[in-house]
């Protein structure tokens, strides 16, 4: 086991908390960087019946994040009983109704929270600018204006820790086979449509980040005197914390999640400047800004009602197979393609693997 002592001495331990963030962000905003790798690029690719790269980066990520988390809870590194999602009562109608707005609200917006925080690092100011609400519309369903709403609609179908796990009804061997499975799908998909080494080893390096970040929270957290949260990569409520420390603490208190949205901007943007990749971008002719900034709203409100993003809820929190996180990530894939479909038909069709013909575009 690694000794965190040294850096608890130097920096205490919420502040050892914010160096683990600041490393997992790095590691997540580089790897997602050069990937690409984003929700909503997935789910519409998908559901135009060719998925293509986007859609097997998220599936290396998402597989690298179960795999990765599960070993950890096998291996006896990884309790279970430390990790909010599993110990606390969670929302069902908060992850249906949370997540059906976070899906329809990234297409309006083009883009997932980590998505948008990652291209913000890049120059993209539409991104930059959509982050922004999203992330004040989050901060007021968390402690604001937003929060009476939020919480008459989590209330609505409550689930108690007891049932809040699917580790109860799947063993973890029977986990990791099927995992095995979709990963070897995943590479033959990306073998079909030509995708980069780079994306393949960056996808992998997404769901690496978020299984290394419940690795290290939990080591910290066994080797700290005060509590600290065991908890791994999420952008919502942790974008609205970090905002509101810069706009209302004269002097910001360190933890994971201060320490990770700066360390994920800092990694796409040291990714796309290495790369060439770097550009300002602003809302160009056609560009719908009340879109933009609708979709942002719907993400923000969506999240903190199904208990996070695409990445907090839908991959983090479906890595330790909480059940409401993967009921969101369900209905965050289902609202998307309805939405996609309804809103966008026009677009050009995604490229990619044909898979059902009934979804091609005329």
């Amino acid at each position: 086991m690694v000794d965190l002592a040294p850096f608890i001495e130097m920096f205490g331990e919420p502040g050892t908390a914010a160096v683990i963030g600041v490393v997992v962000g790095l590691a997540f905003g580089v790897t997602a960087q050069q990937s690409g790798f984003c929700l909503r690029s997935a789910t519409t690719s998908f559901w135009r019946g060719k998925p293509g790269s986007a859609f097997a980066v998220w599936l290396f990520a998402f597989c690298a994040a179960l795999a990765g988390t599960q070993v950890l809870v096998l291996s006896g590194a990884l309790d279970l009983a430390a990790v909010r999602q599993l110990s606390t009562s969670g929302t069902m109608s908060g992850a249906i109704i949370g997540g059906t707005m976070f899906g329809i609200g990234m297409i309006l917006a083009r883009g997932c929270a980590s998505r948008l925080l990652v291209l913000s690092a890049t120059g993209n100011l539409r991104a930059l600018l959509a982050g922004m609400v999203l992330t004040v519309v989050a901060q007021a369903s968390l402690r604001g204006v937003l929060s009476p709403a939020r919480q008459a609609l989590s209330t609505l179908w409550i689930v108690d820790p007891g049932t809040r796990s699917l580790l109860v009804a799947l063993p973890t061997w029977l986990v990791l086979a099927a995992t095995a499975l979709v990963v070897l799908a995943a590479g033959w998909l990306a073998m079909r449509v030509r995708l980069s080494l780079t994306a393949w080893i960056c996808g992998f390096g997404v769901g690496l980040a978020v299984a290394a970040g419940w690795a290290l929270t939990s080591l910290l957290a066994a080797q700290a005197f005060d509590v600290v949260p065991v908890e791994s990569v999420s952008f919502s409520g942790p974008s609205a914390d970090t905002l509101m420390a810069l706009i209302n603490a004269p002097v910001i208190r360190p933890s994971f999640d201060i320490g990770l949205v700066p360390g994920v901007f800092a990694g796409a943007l040291l990714a796309a400047v290495l790369t060439g990749q770097f550009r300002i971008q602003g809302f160009e002719t056609g560009v719908s800004v009340p879109r933009y900034l609708a979709g942002a709203a719907l993400m923000g409100f969506g999240s903190m009602l199904a208990g996070g993003c695409a990445v907090g809820a839908g991959v983090t929190g479906g890595s330790v197979l909480a059940l409401t996180a993967w009921v969101a990530l369900v209905t965050m894939w289902l609202s998307a393609g309805i939405a996609d479909r309804l809103l966008d038909r026009d677009e050009a069709p995604a490229s990619g693997v044909p898979l059902w013909p009934f979804a091609q575009r005329s």
